[in-house]
C-alpha cells in the first residue's frame, strides 16, 4: 500500500483558520464501550482505543455502497477550477514536445512493475514538473501544496496509528491533508474491500482533524488506473477509471486541480472566515448582522457518512462574557428541525433546557447547503456498479418519526426517519448514522443551531453534592419539557450539563440536544384524552 497526500507545508498551516482537534480527556474514555452489538458507524470509536481491523468493518457498514464510474464526475469537481482546462491542454502539449518528452505513449519514466515505492518516486517527481511547467498560466503559487507520504510513520492526530507504507521524509497532521490518494500496484485492487475502504479510512480521519471540512476530494491508483473520489455525509463517490498512461491529459488535468483548487472547492466551510488571528461567523438576527467569534472545539464527531455532528464555544463579538454554542449536523431534511423545536421552547420559558438563540440551514451563495448540491448533480443511478434492488426503500410497515410523534405505519415508499435507521428503539446518540447501508438514495441538509447556554458533561461535576444537584436540575428540565408536552427521549451522560463557572450566566443544570425530541400527542386513535397515542413515544436514556 502506498499513499499519498497534497498538504500545506507547515510554514502555512500556522496561517490556515482550521483548528486541530485534541484528544478526548482521559477520564471520558472509561465512560464508553469501544464496541457493542448495536454499532452502526465509526464516531462511536472517537472515545476509545481504535483498533483498524475494527474500524475497517464498521466504516465498510457506515459507507454502504460506495458508488463507481460516475460520468460526468471529472466536470462536476474540476470544472469550478478557473484556467484548468486551457492549462491543462498547454501544459499536456509541452509534456509531449522536446527529444525526451515526458509524455509518449505513456509517462516517462512509468515503473513497468508498477513497485510501490517506484510509483511514488515518480508520482511525486512528475507532480513537481507539472506544477513547474504550470506556472506561466496560473498567479496562484503551487509551491504551498506538495505531495507527501510517510513511511512505515503513522500521521499525526489519529486516535488509531495510521502507518502509511510510503514515501519521504516528512512530517505531518491529518489537519494539514488536502487530497488523500492510496496507490496499490495490483489493478486488481480496484474494489470496495481494499484501494476503495483504505482511501474511505483517511477520508474519515481528514473529516475528523478538520471541523470546518464539509466534503473530501480524493484519488486511488491501482496500477495505471485511477479513479477521482468524493467522501461527505452520505458516503463516496467515484469517478469512470481510467489509464494514466492513455489518457495523459485527464491525469495532468487533475494533478493540476488538486494543486490549484481554493478552500472551498476542497471542501471547507465558506462560512467561516479567518482575520486577525481569529475565526467566525456572520448571521442575522432580529434584523441586524451579528459576528460570532469561535473560541474552540468542543465536539467533532469522527466519521465519514451521517450527522457529523460538530460544536464549538463562541460568544458574540464584543460580548466575550456571554457563551454561546454553535452546532451543525447534516440531517435526513424529513426530520424537523431541533433548531424550530429549541425556539418554542424558549418561548414557553422551559426550565433548565439549552436555550434558542438562533438556527439556520446553512447557506452557501444563496443555495441551501446539503449533498445533493455538494455533488454537483450527480446520480448515483448512473454508476456502473448501481443496482435498483440495493436503492429500494424500506417496507412500509416500518415506522417513522417525526416531531408529532410515531405512527405505527406510514405510506408505502416514504423513507424511514433516521432516527431509526438499523434498529426498531434507538440505541445511542446518532451522531453519524447508518446513511446507506440499505443503498437508499438519500440527502443530507446542513442545519446550524446555536444556543445561549453552556456547560460541561454532568459526570465532571466537582463533587458528589454538586453532581446530584445537578442531577435535580436536569429532572426539573425534563419534567418542564413534558410539561411543554414534548419528549426527550436522549437522555446520556453527555446530554446532561453542570454549570460550576460562577462566571457563566447559564442554567446552574441543564439538559440538551432535542435532535430526537419529540412533541407527544394527548389524544390518542381511540379518542381518549390525557394519555399517549398508540403511537407509543418513548423515553431513552444511556448511562
Amino acid at each position: 500500500m502506498v499513499v499519498i497526500f497534497f498538504f500545506r507545508i507547515a510554514v502555512l498551516v500556522l496561517d490556515t483558520r482550521y483548528v486541530v482537534i485534541n484528544d478526548p480527556s482521559p477520564d471520558h474514555l472509561a465512560l464508553h464501550t469501544a464496541l457493542t452489538t448495536r454499532l452502526h458507524n465509526t464516531s462511536r470509536f472517537a472515545n476509545s482505543s481504535e483498533y483498524r481491523k475494527d474500524v475497517d468493518r464498521v466504516l465498510r457498514d457506515e459507507l454502504g455502497v460506495m458508488y463507481v464510474g460516475l460520468p460526468r464526475f471529472h466536470e462536476t469537481f474540476f470544472g469550478r477550477v478557473a484556467d484548468l482546462t486551457t492549462a491543462s491542454e498547454a501544459v499536456f502539449k509541452k509534456c509531449m514536445e522536446g527529444g525526451e518528452p515526458l509524455f509518449s505513449n505513456g509517462w516517462s519514466g512509468w515503473p513497468k512493475d508498477a513497485n510501490q515505492d517506484d510509483v511514488l518516486s515518480w508520482f511525486a517527481e512528475l507532480s513537481e514538473k507539472l506544477a513547474t511547467l504550470a506556472e506561466d498560466y496560473k498567479s496562484i503559487p503551487t509551491h504551498r501544496r506538495r505531495p507527501l507520504a510517510q513511511p512505515n510513520k503513522p500521521i499525526q492526530g489519529s486516535t488509531a496509528e495510521r502507518k502509511l507504507d510510503a514515501g519521504k521524509d516528512s512530517r505531518c497532521h491529518w489537519s494539514q491533508i488536502l487530497v488523500p490518494g492510496e496507490l496499490k500496484s495490483n489493478p486488481a485492487a480496484d474494489t470496495a474491500a481494499k484501494a476503495w475502504l483504505d482511501l474511505g479510512t483517511y477520508a474519515r480521519e481528514v473529516l475528523a482533524a478538520q471541523d470546518i471540512r464539509r466534503f473530501v476530494l480524493g484519488f486511488t491508483i491501482c496500477g495505471s488506473f485511477m479513479r477521482i473520489w468524493e467522501f461527505d455525509r452520505l458516503g463516496g463517490l467515484a469517478s469512470e477509471r481510467f489509464d494514466i498512461n492513455e489518457d495523459g491529459l485527464r491525469f495532468v488535468s487533475t494533478v493540476l486541480g488538486f494543486l490549484w483548487m481554493n478552500e472551498e472547492e476542497l471542501g471547507f466551510d465558506p462560512t467561516f472566515t479567518a482575520a486577525n488571528g481569529q475565526r467566525f461567523i456572520e448571521i442575522e438576527r432580529n434584523g441586524s448582522k451579528e459576528r460570532l467569534i469561535i473560541d474552540e472545539v468542543m465536539q467533532r464527531a469522527r466519521c465519514v457518512a451521517g450527522r457529523a455532528t460538530t460544536c464549538w464555544k463562541a460568544h458574540r463579538e464584543g460580548q466575550p462574557q456571554i457563551p454561546l454554542v454553535i452546532k451543525d449536523s447534516w440531517q435526513y431534511p424529513e426530520r424537523g428541525e431541533e433548531g424550530a423545536l429549541l425556539r418554542e421552547v424558549t418561548s414557553k420559558g422551559v426550565i433548565n433546557i439549552a436555550r434558542h438563540y438562533y438556527h439556520e440551514t446553512v447557506q452557501i451563495y444563496g443555495t441551501d447547503d446539503d449533498v445533493r448540491n455538494v455533488r454537483g448533480g450527480l446520480d448515483v443511478t448512473s454508476a456502473t456498479n448501481y443496482r435498483p434492488e440495493r436503492s429500494a426503500p424500506p417496507s412500509s410497515t416500518m415506522a417513522s418519526v417525526s416531531r408529532k410523534g410515531r405512527s405505527s405505519s406510514v405510506a408505502a415508499g416514504k423513507k424511514r426517519s433516521s432516527s431509526q435507521a438499523g434498529a426498531p428503539l434507538p440505541h445511542s446518540k446518532r451522531s453519524c448514522s447508518t446513511s446507506q447501508a440499505s443503498g437508499n438514495l438519500s440527502n443530507r441538509v446542513h442545519r446550524r443551531v446555536i444556543l445561549r447556554d453552556y456547560g460541561t458533561p454532568i459526570y465532571k461535576a466537582s463533587s458528589r453534592t454538586s453532581l446530584l444537584a445537578a442531577l435535580d436540575g436536569c429532572i426539573e428540565g425534563h419534567e418542564s419539557l413534558r410539561k411543554a408536552g414534548i419528549l426527550h427521549r436522549d437522555i446520556s451522560i453527555n446530554n446532561l450539563l453542570i454549570n460550576e463557572d460562577v462566571n457563566n450566566p447559564s442554567w446552574p443544570s441543564l439538559l440538551i440536544d432535542l435532535d430526537l425530541a419529540i412533541k407527544e400527542q394527548r389524544e390518542g386513535v381511540s379518542g381518549a384524552k390525557g394519555r399517549l397515542a398508540r403511537g407509543h413515544s418513548w423515553q431513552s436514556g444511556r448511562f
